[in-house]
């Protein structure tokens, strides 16, 4: 038997790959899957079914992409109306090798999202992993807000039914396979656990271990944050994404051919909070490397091209992965030879203040000064906030901007300084004269020892 589970970091997607006897299956592939067919190679394998557990709402799903040279059936959930694949209903049942997959209906995360049941012929009748999608995932369960608030005690309550009838009676034994671990934003408290079984689930998930009632509340009341890509996802991922074949080729830009660019391209340098202070082409974004997939989402459109600025331009096939991950097919160029090529063309550089922790302690009562945390609100509210500081959120600030004042000093700041950065380039952008990132955020305040105000 063939059991392989892909990661997509920083993104948290986990998709699967199980075969037996030749023939193979791919569980939530991601959009570039060529990884799917160099396994199936290796192994001597034949790609026969895909099967997606939802529609998902923060990345391209990639059955067509995959389907296509591979020649795979693909599988989803009946209750939504996909333009492409076929329907699986509960009770449904598909041989690959001595693996048995069957299908459980299990709504509450989407409406149509559906559990994987594997039983390995072979040996014995007992279900062996459930691929539960984004139903149960280790140290927590699927967010049940994605439809709407007016749905959301009914998901919350098919949640809950999903999981203790359908998902926890299979056994305490069996590997549990979700579709996404810690970091995603489909959960609240997922786990950095690589591997769970249901029984440890029910045993040390708080969530797992409340009444029906309780267990609703809990959902309703949940406080998380919606991308707006999460609508473009929806849209592409049920009607199927267009087919790219293989990662883009972008574009070598000179600095006169990206600054002719400037009105219309939307310029994301990817550098780190402190390249990116001391020097930037103006009106650029700041979305560092590594958060690309969790924030370009909340700031970048899927209209205008997109421009990537690095340093030294190494690597740039993960970044271009991150992208298209989440459908940015408008990725067109980067600049060549970096931000370096740009200070050496004797064009304007921008730049935007850094502060320490004590700096921002020094002025923290200064009338002319205004504090902006931009941590998620659970983080506002518990360990606390700064006294007089003011929240929105790094992605609704864009949205929400007319919020912070022009005529005051801006004192950015989050947990770290990563996401300051990313608000810190928002601001310049729009005009704003005078903005600090707090380098260190309100870990290295509290490592200090300075007072936090709790809600």
């Amino acid at each position: 038997m063939l059991f392989e589970k892909i990661r997509s970091e920083i993104l948290a997607h986990n998709s699967y790959m199980i075969g037996s006897d030749g023939e193979a299956a791919v569980i939530d592939p991601r959009r570039d899957c060529l990884i799917y067919a160099a396994i199936a190679k290796r192994q001597n394998m034949k790609i026969t079914h895909i099967f997606e557990t939802h529609k998902n709402e923060d990345y391209v799903i990639g059955s067509l992409e995959l389907s296509r040279p591979t020649g795979a059936a693909i599988y989803h959930g009946a209750r939504e109306k996909f333009r492409f694949g076929n329907d699986a209903r509960e009770g449904d049942t598909f041989r690959i090798g001595t693996l048995e997959l069957s299908v459980l209906e299990t709504p509450g995360h989407t409406i149509e999202s559906i559990t994987i049941v594997l039983k390995d012929r072979s040996t014995s009748d007992d279900p062996l992993m459930a691929f539960t999608g984004d139903a149960l995932f280790a140290g927590d369960v699927g967010r049940t807000d994605l439809a709407g608030e007016d749905t959301r005690e009914m998901m919350s309550a098919l949640l809950y039914d999903s999981i203790h009838e359908k998902i926890l009676p299979l056994g305490d034994d069996v590997v549990l396979c979700p579709a996404h671990g810690a970091g995603s934003v489909c959960g609240g408290a997922i786990s950095d656990r690589e591997y769970t079984t249901i029984g440890y689930e029910r045993r040390n998930t708080p969530l797992l271990g409340m009444e029906k009632e309780a267990f609703v509340e809990a959902k309703v009341n949940e406080k998380l944050s919606e991308p707006f890509y999460f609508q473009k996802m929806r849209e592409l991922n049920r009607g199927g994404p267009p087919l790219i074949h293989n990662l883009p080729h972008l574009a070598a830009l000179t600095p006169e051919e990206l600054d002719a660019q400037q009105e219309k391209a939307q310029i994301v340098d990817i550098r780190s909070p402190t390249g990116f202070a001391g020097g930037h082409v103006p009106g650029s974004i700041n979305i560092w490397r590594q958060g690309l997939p969790v924030y370009m989402g909340y700031i970048l459109n899927y209209e205008d091209p997109i421009l990537l600025i690095d340093d030294f331009n190494l690597d740039l096939d993960t970044a271009i992965r991150h992208f298209v991950r989440l459908g940015y097919d408008n990725l067109t160029g980067y600049l060549a030879g970096g931000f370096p090529a740009w200070s050496k063309s004797g064009r304007r550089i921008g730049t935007s203040g850094t502060w320490s922790i004590h700096d921002l302690r020094e002025h923290q009562e200064d009338a002319s000064l205004f504090i902006l945390d931009v941590r998620k609100i659970t983080e506002w509210e518990k360990p606390g906030h700064l006294e007089g500081a003011h929240h929105i959120y790094v992605g609704d600030l864009e949205a929400e901007i007319g919020k912070v004042p022009k005529d005051r000093h801006v004192a950015v700041h989050c947990d770290v300084g990563f996401k300051g950065s990313i608000a810190a380039s928002i601001l310049k952008k729009h005009g704003y004269p005078e903005v600090t990132n707090v380098l260190g955020g309100s870990r290295a305040w509290q490592a200090a020892g300075y007072p936090m105000v709790k809600e």
